[in-house]
């Protein structure tokens, strides 16, 4: 049985500026360290891969691999984005801290069971910070919320169309 998410992993430019962003700005402590110096099929290496702590004691993790080519680019919310919960005190202050920091800072959008604000980190990476309203659990119900039909209708109008 899957438990919970240990971690979830991305690569970074720099580690050091990825940990100003995430340690410095957002108050995610860095928890660990690994330096990678030849992987497990014998390449050697010059890899450090980096770990931030959340809440609920699971991980967001980075790897800077400066001998392995990626396309950094700023992405689209709907290609790559991180979502973080927390409550609306701190989404209204991380909203101001944002602004008054001169970050691309984005929001308050309401979605209608949760409210977001959007930065972007130093790799180009969206990261979204949530607040659960009332309603969330009810609009995540998928015995209430119709999730399922509404996948097998999408799944069905995209196959007549093709």
């Amino acid at each position: 049985m899957i438990r919970r998410l240990h971690h979830n992993a991305y690569r970074c430019r720099d580690s050091e500026q990825t940990r100003q962003f995430y340690q410095d700005f957002l108050g995610l402590p860095l928890a660990g360290t690994l330096e990678i110096k030849e992987t497990k099929s014998g390449r050697k290496t010059g890899t450090l891969h980096t770990f931030y702590e959340l809440g609920d004691g699971s991980y967001l993790a980075f790897f800077e691999a400066p001998d392995m080519p990626f396309e950094f680019k700023a992405q689209h919310d709907y290609d790559l984005h991180i979502a973080l919960e927390v409550d609306t005190r701190t989404l209204d202050g991380m909203f101001a801290k944002g602004k008054a920091a001169g970050m691309e800072t984005r929001g308050i959008s309401d979605h209608g069971f949760i409210d977001s604000i959007y930065f972007r980190d130093p790799n180009g990476y969206v990261v979204e910070l949530t607040a659960k309203r009332p309603n969330h659990d009810t609009a995540m119900d998928p015995a209430r919320n119709r999730a399922r039909g509404i996948l097998d209708d999408w799944t069905a109008e995209r196959a007549a169309s093709v």
